[in-house]
């Protein structure tokens, strides 16, 4: 990574140990600002309420509230009202979300820092420090904005958290800067806001500070992006519209007809008012809510928390998953994995060499693994005394320890780079290079490889130098990062559904490579790319290009990458556990955060946090929110099969200048039927290890024109068969109580086996729902006192028969259409057609 140093932002003589005086500070601080990364404050509460209010679907749950009011359904309006609270809580929690993900973001940064000002060293809020200043960062501490390294030795930072890599990052001092108004400086030059050092003392000139730094450009980033409704918000939008307009339109030609009929205005409101109750589709938006609010619950029991409800749906939708490596799909710590030692060396003396050229102390993550390896294998050694420490630098690439190891005898022992180490030894130079095909060897499988050697010193003799050659090579220790247990299925069973997983790192692309293959990312050639080539790509054609894994990836390019995919039609997940992650989590359709490693600024951004960090808990996830689709269009398709006979019948008969079929006080039966039903019987959870891959839907309905037919169909022939039973039962010279009780019945009937074939009755409670409503009507209806308490006369067999024979002839074509629960019948996907598994 090269980044412009805008060179007027340098005072004279910069390199030197010189700081601003105080009028300089001013008139920097005047210039550039303060060093605050927070930009501009989110939107209120107010102001996201007022914008919530705008949305139709809550004019249309308050105008259907206010009907049910005037209509003496307090009930119904209450139940209207408090349906329009998580719609209006949703954008206020993403209000508050953003607040505490800018929160988050800027508790990463340093609260203080030591300057060198006037001559002397003052320690000063960080949001004072300004371009040019000289500031002095130790060991443990935050740099307090991006700046230039001028000085300091064996210099170590931990940028794991910015820039995606799992290793400290090693510092050195500028010597000069190339020529140029704008000279492009190595990474290795700096140190950015937002990171801690490991090891050492640095003195680093700041050049950018506040929104500039690369630490604020990435809370910029999180804050343009702007979710947009889902398509199954847009699709119910636009199915609620189309009814209420149906509706409307049914309730006026229906009260003008029953008056021009002489039937008076009494009974042409009733009819309307009754008409209007049954048609209202309120179900519609009180399912969605519920459903995603189920939806939560059951991924909250799978670990999976999630903190903005619509996410439940996107996710089933999800066609590609970009994950990021470090404490995702590997463990995020270093860990000792290979030990190669010597011809004449043993693997414990290896390793406890490797122990004694290590720090006692410090935060170097090759360090705490080895000191956990010696712990693990070799209890009871003890650690000898030590005489002297060589620390590593970056011009040494090793490190030394000098410990007693008798009377009169001391050891030195030395790890570090292998070409530095081998360099050290007695080695002929067929031995040497075949050490190096093996150091090759290990870095290709992914391993960070460091060399040991030692050698014994006459204390007699030693004057205090660190030994420069004579060293016995004693072999290889290869460290790791390893992949997390399960990760490696789930990748699998992603890949066999369909779901196409890009691993985003800022590792090497050889280490990088290795992770991929051990996942089985791409099979058994995963295709990878730079970041810097990935960016190239998208510059020169717009199109992602086929790539399973992304190195060397920069915030912005992870960022660039999940934007892409979405405009290609992806529906995209982003997981990430870092600072780095937020932009990414925030552009994709589904942010993914992990809750154990994962910082609070990650946590934030995103939609959905792993509690257990767990690569297999997405993927529950994931089809959870699949199976969530297929319970949610059962239910809408139940709720249609429903009304349409329903409201059919309601407008038909008062129009053909019979008695009103329907009572208000049948609708509110039938009502409180529908409601549970819809709401409790298509709760089907997700059959464990099943990731079914995903079917193809338009994003603009909620059915296919063939599943409109047979919505239609099924229906209109369900309302054809109760006209015919109501009429047949009037014609033989029955009292309309009675041909209302038939057409009650069949309505009833219809509920429970539209109910029963399509949930396959797969669950405790749509049994338990289809069963009391059959059970619970039928005795409001044949028990005569409760049928007169209704306004209905009980049934006889004959009339049985009939509703009977009107359900069966409606469930016919249903059957024949719904085919095995294997096909996973509704299909529902809103996205780029995926209508089969890729080739691994």
């Amino acid at each position: 990574m090269r980044i412009i140093v805008p060179v007027h932002r340098l005072p004279h003589g910069w390199q030197d140990a010189r700081g601003l005086e105080a009028g300089e500070v001013q008139a920097r601080r005047a210039l550039h600002g303060r060093n605050d990364v927070r930009g501009q404050p989110p939107h209120s509460a107010f102001q996201s309420l007022r914008e919530a209010a705008s949305d139709p679907m809550s004019w249309f749950l308050v105008g259907t509230s206010l009907l049910y009011f005037a209509l003496g359904e307090r009930v119904d309006g209450v139940v209207m009202l408090v349906a329009l609270a998580p719609l209006l809580g949703m954008d206020v929690f993403l209000h508050h979300r953003t607040r505490a993900s800018t929160e988050g973001l800027r508790g990463r940064l340093a609260a203080r820092a030591t300057v060198l000002r006037d001559g002397r060293e003052e320690e000063v809020p960080a949001e004072d420090v300004v371009p040019g200043d000289l500031a002095r960062v130790e060991a443990g501490d935050q740099f307090p904005a991006d700046g230039l390294v001028v000085r300091g030795d064996g210099l170590q930072a931990e940028e794991s958290s910015l820039t995606g890599e799992s290793l400290p990052a090693r510092k050195r001092p500028l010597g000069g800067l190339p020529p140029g108004a704008e000279p492009a400086v190595e990474g290795a030059h700096w140190g950015f806001a937002g990171t801690r050092l490991l090891t050492g003392t640095a003195w680093v000139r700041v050049i950018f500070t506040g929104p500039e730094t690369l630490y604020g450009s990435i809370l910029r980033s999180a804050g343009q992006e702007v979710r947009a409704r889902t398509p199954l918000q847009h699709a119910v939008a636009h199915l609620v519209a189309v009814l209420v307009g149906v509706a409307a339109a049914l309730c006026a030609v229906l009260a003008l007809v029953r008056w021009r009929q002489g039937f008076g205005w009494l009974d042409a409101l009733l009819s309307a008012a009754t008409l209007g109750v049954a048609a209202l589709p309120e179900e519609f938006p009180v399912a969605l809510t519920f459903f995603l609010g189920a939806g939560v619950y059951r991924l909250a029991r799978r670990q999976a928390l999630v903190r903005q409800a619509v996410s439940v749906e996107n996710i089933g939708r999800v066609s590609c998953v970009c994950s990021d490596k470090t404490g995702t799909l590997t463990e995020g710590l270093l860990r000792v994995a290979r030990l190669l030692p010597s011809p004449g060396t043993s693997p414990r003396t290896l390793l406890w060499t490797a122990v004694l050229a290590s720090r006692e102390e410090g935060r170097d993550p090759l360090d705490v693994a080895l000191r956990e390896a010696g712990a693990r294998e070799l209890p009871e050694l003890p650690g000898p005394a030590r005489e002297a420490t060589f620390p590593f630098t970056e011009e040494r690439q090793r490190e030394t320890a000098v410990v007693r190891q008798g009377p009169g005898t001391l050891l030195a022992a030395v790890k570090g780079a292998p070409e530095r180490v081998l360099a050290l030894c007695d080695l002929s130079p067929d031995a040497a290079r075949e050490w190096a095909l093996r150091v090759d060897a290990l870095a290709r499988e992914g391993h960070k490889v460091i060399a040991c050697a030692c050698r014994t010193l006459d204390a007699g003799h030693w004057h205090g130098g660190e030994p420069e050659q004579g060293y016995d090579f004693l072999g290889l220790v290869g460290c790791e990062d390893p992949v997390r247990a399960g990760v490696e299925e789930a990748v699998r069973e992603c890949r066999d559904a369909g779901l196409r997983t890009v691993m985003v790192t800022g590792d090497h692309p050889r280490t990088a490579l290795a992770v991929a293959r051990k996942l089985g990312l791409g099979g058994a050639h995963p295709t990878v790319l730079t970041g810097e080539a990935l960016e190239s790509r998208l510059a020169d054609t717009g199109q992602v290009p086929p790539v399973d894994v992304v190195a060397r990836a920069l915030p912005a390019q992870k960022y660039a990458l999940v934007k892409a995919l979405r405009e290609q039609g992806e529906v995209v997940a982003a997981t990430g556990d870092g600072v780095n992650d937020v932009p990414a989590l925030q552009a994709a359709d589904v942010g993914i955060a992990m809750g154990e490693r994962g910082t609070r600024s990650a946590r934030e951004a995103s939609s959905i946090v792993l509690l257990n960090d767990d690569f297999g808990t997405l993927v529950s996830a994931i089809a959870e929110g699949r199976q969530l689709f297929s319970n949610l269009q059962r239910c809408f398709l139940y709720l249609l099969l429903i009304h349409i006979p329903l409201v059919g019948t309601a407008a038909l008969v008062p129009l053909w200048g019979q008695p009103l079929l329907y009572l208000p006080i049948h609708i509110v039966w039938l009502e409180l039927i529908i409601h549970p039903t819809a709401m409790l019987a298509f709760q089907a959870p997700a059959r464990p290890g099943r990731l079914t891959p995903l079917r193809v839907r338009p994003a603009s309905s909620v059915f296919s024109w063939r599943e409109w037919a047979v919505l239609t169909g099924v229906g209109g022939l369900m309302a054809c068969g109760l006209v015919w039973a109501y009429a047949r039962c009037l014609a033989e010279g029955h009292d309309v109580e009675r041909a209302r009780a038939v057409a009650v019945a069949t309505l009833v009937l219809a509920s429970a086996t539209f109910a029963a074939v399509l949930t396959r009755l797969r669950t405790r409670t749509a049994r338990w729902v289809c069963a009391l409503s059959l059970g619970l009507s039928g005795l409001l209806i044949q028990v005569p006192a409760l049928a007169a308490l209704v306004g209905l006369h009980p049934l006889h067999l004959r009339d049985g028969v009939r509703v009977l024979a009107a359900v069966a002839a409606a469930l016919v074509p249903l059957l024949l259409a719904w085919p095995r629960e294997q096909a996973d019948w509704p299909r529902w996907r809103a996205g780029r057609p995926t209508t089969a598994p890729r080739p691994p």
